[in-house]
C-alpha cells in the first residue's frame, strides 16, 4: 500500500510506514523451509530494501491510538498526525498460552518446533530429520491463524520426506485440528481427505492442544466436541502451529476494534466502520476471509481505490469478494490450489480442476510466488491474478 500511494501522490513523506522490524519476511515460503525444500535466507529481505524509498520509514512502533483527534503515539515517543491511516498490524503468535511450549520451542533438544516463528522456522527440518520411529503429531489451535492450510501442509511434506526415506512404516502421523473440518471449502477438503486415507494420516478433529510435558513428550488435548473430555498423546516429534490473535496493542484500544480485537472494518471497502479516515488490511482486520497473501494483494487494490474516492471526497466503488488463495502442498513436487471467496466457493484461476493435485501448482508455489512478492506485490504491482482470469475463463469446460 505505501509503494502504491507513495507512487500516486508523489510528494516526498506524505505516506509514512511506522515499522519497528529490521527483516521483512515473506512468511509463506516458511512451510518450504520447514520442509527442507527452500533456504530460509530466501525468505527475508532487509526493511530498508523493501520498504518505498518515496516514503518516509519510523523505525518504532504504535503504542497508543487517539481516533479522535487523528494521531497516533510511537515508542519512540513521537506522536503523528495522520490524514488517513491503514491498520496493517497483522497477528501476534501467543506461544505462551500453550503451557510447556515457550520452553520446548526454543529447546534444540527437544523435538518441538513449529515453521510460524521467524526464529523457530530454521529448526523444523532438522526435527523432522532427527525423528526416525514413533509418532510424528502436528497441530492447529482453536483461534484464527495465519494460513490456514499451513498446518497441514507441513504434515504432508513431513510424511513425504518419511517414505522417502523408508523410514514411514515405524512413524504414526497424526493431525490434530481443532476445526470440525480438514478445510473450509469443501471441494478442497474432499481432495485432502483423500490425500489423508492414502497416505494413512489420522486426522483428528475437533482436538485442540492445550499443554505439553516435554520430559515426558506427551501433548495434551482438548476434545472440543466433548466438554472436560481430554485427550494425552505420546509424541516423539511435535509440530505446533501456536495460537494466534490480535496484537496486543489494538487490544488495548477497543474503539478500534470488534469484541475479539479485530479492527472492525467493512468488509467490502475496508473502511472502518466508525471512524472513516481508517482502514484496515490484513490479518488484523475483521474480515472473514482466510488470511492469506493472496487475499492481502486482493484487498490491496479495493483499498487503494477506495483511498483515494475518500480522498478526493467521491463515494468508494470498489467492494473486496472474500478472495483468498492457499497453495496446498502435498508432498515435495505436487500442490492442490485452492482458491475461493467471502462464501467458501471456488473462485479458480486456471482451466483444470484445481482440486487434483498437480506438479504445475508446486512449481508456481516454490518459483512463481515469491517472484511476484518480492518484485511486484511490494512494489505495488500486483492485485491477485484477476486479470488472468478474464482470459482463462475461455480455455474452462463447463
Amino acid at each position: 500500500m505505501a509503494a502504491k500511494l507513495s507512487r500516486k501522490l508523489n510528494t516526498p513523506e506524505q505516506v509514512i510506514v511506522v515499522e519497528p522490524s529490521d527483516v521483512h519476511y515473506y512468511q509463506p515460503l516458511f512451510t518450504l523451509v520447514g520442509g527442507g525444500i527452500s533456504p530460509y535466507a530466501s525468505s527475508r529481505r532487509f526493511m530498508k530494501d523493501v520498504l518505498p524509498k518515496k516514503a518516509k520509514w519510523l523505525k518504532t512502533s504504535v503504542v497508543e491510538f487517539q481516533p479522535d483527534v487523528n494521531k497516533v503515539s510511537t515508542h519512540n515517543g513521537d506522536t503523528i498526525q495522520y490524514d488517513i491511516m491503514i491498520v496493517a498490524l497483522g497477528l501476534q503468535l501467543y506461544w505462551d498460552k500453550i503451557p510447556g511450549l515457550t520452553d520446548s520451542i526454543y529447546d534444540p533438544d527437544a523435538q518441538v518446533c513449529s515453521i510460524y516463528g521467524t526464529d523457530t522456522v530454521p529448526q523444523v527440518f532438522k526435527k523432522i530429520k532427527n525423528t526416525e520411529r514413533g509418532t510424528a503429531l502436528f497441530t492447529f489451535p482453536n483461534t484464527p491463524v495465519k494460513c490456514p492450510g499451513a498446518p497441514q501442509k507441513i504434515v504432508y511434506i513431513a510424511e513425504d520426506y518419511y517414505r522417502k526415506r523408508k523410514l514411514r512404516s515405524g512413524i504414526e502421523i497424526v493431525y490434530n485440528t481443532s476445526l470440525p473440518v480438514i478445510f473450509g471449502v469443501k471441494k478442497y477438503a474432499d481432495s485432502l481427505w483423500d490425500v489423508c486415507k492414502r497416505r494413512d494420516i489420522t486426522v483428528n478433529l475437533q482436538t485442540n492442544l492445550v499443554k505439553i510435558d516435554p520430559s515426558k513428550k506427551q501433548a495434551t488435548f482438548e476434545k472440543l466436541g466433548s466438554p472436560g473430555e481430554t485427550l494425552t498423546q505420546d509424541y516423539s516429534f511435535l509440530h505446533v502451529t501456536p495460537p494466534m490473535g490480535p496484537p496486543t496493542v489494538l487490544k488495548e484500544h477497543p474503539a478500534l476494534t470488534n469484541e475479539a480485537g479485530f479492527v472492525s472494518v467493512d468488509p467490502k471497502t475496508l473502511q472502518h466502520t466508525k471512524y472513516s479516515n481508517i482502514f484496515g488490511i490484513g490479518d488484523c482486520t475483521s474480515t472473514p476471509n482466510s488470511k492469506t497473501m493472496a487475499a492481502i494483494a486482493a484487498q490491496g487494490k479495493v483499498l487503494y481505490q477506495n483511498i483515494l474516492d475518500d480522498l478526493a471526497g467521491k463515494p468508494m466503488t470498489m467492494a473486496y469478494d472474500g478472495y483468498a488463495s492457499c497453495p496446498l502442498i502435498t508432498c515435495y513436487n505436487k500442490c492442490i490450489l485452492a482458491e475461493f471467496d467471502y462464501n467458501l466457493q471456488p473462485k479458480e484461476t486456471f482451466p483444470v480442476n484445481q482440486s487434483k493435485e498437480f506438479y504445475s501448482m508446486f512449481l508456481l508455489k516454490k518459483y512463481v510466488f515469491p517472484f511476484i512478492y518480492w518484485r511486484l506485490m511490494l512494489k505495488g504491482y500486483w492485485n491477485g491474478p484477476e486479470f488472468i482470469r478474464k482470459f482463462t475463463k475461455f480455455l474452462k469446460k463447463d
